[in-house]
């Protein structure tokens, strides 16, 4: 019965240490994710920029993952070579070992502080971003709290005799204790995880110190294993690229690191007598020596994965860009037709999304949420690639025209995406709430979703036939159209005013509840028009000196 109880406790104590992890991830991430993202792409000019953001990042975040998944998505539209991308994994493996590096000291005593804190500021707080920095403060505390309960749990059962044979196994073979870091690692999504726990098992005598370092060998695998396996496989080329380069990075190191580590142990040791905090060391010198061994080497190395991992030509992939040639562009004007057929593309794809809206808005098809959502990430590749195929346009060949058309081009596109983003985020978060609280909107409400969408739709086509011809006729009759969704939007709220009246004033009650949702849900549609109109119409209009700065009168 002890031993089915200890066993219970040192798994609590892994979930809590696992748990901690992730709410330090999800913290970081929510409160800082766009800011990281944003520094992330504008380092990665060069190599030694790339490394060093991909290290700052990769600090802040715990998750070289999340890092690795920015760097794809960016590689994917086009937007970074091979080259930096893999600069950015090398620096965000050498920022996964820094939280290691801090809790290798003693500072278990601050866990409460922390978890204080973070609950202060997690529940006081009244902008997201201060409690989402709370969900990181409690996350650490937790981390902290786990780490201190898993070596009191470990220490008195260190002479058990089926423990002493597996780890006697594992101190034995270096291979196997490779093996089983790196199968741990990819298990538990976690190589700090892992690491920590081979601190504790370390520190507390349960685990010879060459075999830790085998351990973390293992986990510096695994984790690189994880989005070979799971997400890169399916993915762009070029973000294939950078998991199977960062994947082959740390196997060579390990083959090289592994037969060494009988003279590694020793200096080891005798640099820091502290076990714990020697391990720690280990993992940190293990990635800086990568990242020093492979950054001058990124180039060939960048040339063998492009011919291990070729492009795939997928016919079926919605996102794949098919008509940016690259031939054309050499002559400019061609190629901006190339791009405004791409762009043409998008608009047929929020179309789409726009027919799935009435859908989810109006029945009861849970799907559509989610195919909508996943069109959005096709708005979202196609942007991308569209834009970096005009930044390859020569600048010198652009006549004042082809400028114009690029301005125009790249207008029309990003608020299609934009478009795409309010359509995916807010009105289908409108439609999943109706759906899981088994609402329904009043045969009057329905009728006016129903129509103000159709008209949505009408204007997305005269959007993209104004886009084709520059007929300042065609955008005019569409800049027409935010007036009119302006009055809808000022008669829906009137309207739900009305309703709610008739419902004797509760909101939460049935037809009432539905109502609630069809003023924020004008509104979102309005907002949509909007983009429609600034993506097409006002590069026509702005053009021919037809769009007024403002729509104050003159005092």
């Amino acid at each position: 019965m002890d031993t089915t109880l200890t066993l219970l406790d040192l798994c609590g104590a892994v979930a809590l240490l696992l748990w901690g992890i992730h709410m330090v991830q999800t913290g970081v991430q929510r409160a800082l994710g766009p800011h990281l993202r944003r520094l992330l792409g504008v380092a990665l000019g060069n190599r030694v920029k790339a490394l060093a953001a991909g290290l700052g990042v990769t600090a802040l975040l715990q998750s070289s993952t999340a890092t690795g998944l920015m760097v794809a998505s960016f590689a994917g539209a086009g937007l970074v070579a091979v080259v930096p991308a893999l600069a950015v994994m090398l620096g965000a493996n050498i920022g996964t070992t820094l939280i290691v590096q801090v809790l290798s000291f003693d500072v278990a005593r601050v866990a409460p502080v922390l978890v204080l804190v973070g609950v202060i500021l997690f529940r006081r707080g009244s902008e997201p971003r201060t409690r989402d920095l709370g969900r990181a403060a409690i996350g650490l505390g937790l981390m902290l709290m786990a780490l201190s309960r898993l070596v009191e749990v470990i220490t008195p059962y260190e002479d058990v005799p089926a423990l002493r044979v597996l780890l006697g196994a594992v101190a034995t073979d270096r291979l196997i204790a490779l093996m089983l870091g790196t199968v741990l690692t990819w298990a538990a999504h976690s190589s700090v995880a892992i690491v920590l726990l081979v601190m504790s098992f370390t520190q507390a005598g349960v685990l010879p110190f060459e075999a830790g370092m085998a351990l973390v060998l293992g986990a510096n695998l695994g984790s690189a294993l994880n989005p070979v396996l799971e997400g890169a496989r399916d993915g762009e080329a070029a973000g294939r690229r950078v998991a199977l380069g960062n994947l082959l990075t740390r196997a060579a190191g390990c083959a090289v690191a592994l037969p060494c580590l009988g003279l590694i142990g020793p200096l080891a040791v005798t640099w820091q007598p502290d076990l714990s905090r020697a391990v720690a060391d280990f993992h940190t010198a293990f990635n800086l020596a990568l990242a020093l061994v492979f950054l001058p080497l990124l180039g060939p190395f960048a040339a063998l994965l492009r011919r291990l991992v070729p492009e795939r030509i997928d016919a079926h992939d919605p996102g794949r860009p098919i008509h940016l040639d690259e031939a054309a562009l050499e002559t400019p004007p061609v190629a901006l037709g190339a791009a405004g057929r791409e762009a043409l593309r998008m608009a047929d794809v929020l179309a789409e999304m726009m027919a799935g809206a009435g859908e989810a808005l109006t029945g009861g098809d849970r799907a559509k949420v989610t195919e909508i959502r996943r069109m959005d990430d096709t708005l979202d590749r196609l942007n991308g690639a569209i834009k970096a195929y005009l930044v390859r346009l020569d600048p010198e060949a652009l006549s004042e025209d082809d400028e114009r058309r690029i301005a125009a081009l790249v207008a029309f596109t990003t608020n299609l995406e934009h478009a795409g983003d309010i359509l995916s985020r807010n009105v289908m978060t409108h439609a999943a709430k109706r759906l899981k609280r088994g609402l329904a909107f009043s045969s009057e409400g329905r009728t006016e979703v129903e129509a103000l969408l159709a008209r949505l739709q009408a204007n997305l086509g005269a959007a993209g036939a104004a886009f084709l011809t520059e007929d300042p006729r065609a955008a005019r009759r569409l800049a027409d159209e935010k007036a009119v969704f302006r009055d809808l939007e000022a008669r829906s709220t009137e309207a739900h005013f009305r309703r709610l009246r008739e419902a004797g004033g509760s909101a939460g009650a049935g037809p009432a509840e539905a109502s609630a949702l069809y003023p924020d849900l004008v509104r979102d549609l309005k907002r949509v028009n909007d983009h429609l109109v600034a993506g097409a119409a006002y590069p026509i209009l702005e053009s021919r000196g037809a769009l007024r700065a403002s729509r104050l009168e003159a005092p």
